[in-house]
């Protein structure tokens, strides 16, 4: 990490122009604020000192990516690393036990 106190996002702010990603909007002063640093793997951990992993965007850009981020995994069409989830099996051998099997 560039810096051991320094957040992801003020490495960013170092990293990036002061632009939005999506919408183009600068901003500089007090505006700096609503400029936010979104996880492009939306994997808050995944912090390379590179900035690979983020880009700046505005707070309404940024809300947007997340709605668009949910109604796609409401519909599936995320696909998951099946590697990287839970191997848990909450329901195995469950048919086993409702036949008497168990």
């Amino acid at each position: 990490m560039n810096g051991s106190n320094e957040s992801y996002r003020e490495q960013a702010l170092k990293l990036f122009p002061w632009v939005c990603g999506r919408c183009g909007r600068d901003f500089a002063g007090k505006q700096l604020r609503e400029l936010t640093v979104h996880h492009k793997d939306h994997n808050h951990s995944n912090n390379p000192p590179d900035g690979s992993n983020w880009e700046l965007l505005c707070i309404y850009c940024h809300d947007n990516e997340h709605q668009r981020y949910l109604e796609a995994d409401a519909h599936g069409d995320i696909k998951r690393d099946e590697v990287k989830g839970s191997t848990f099996k909450g329901f195995a051998g469950l048919d086993k036990l409702l036949k008497g099997g168990g």
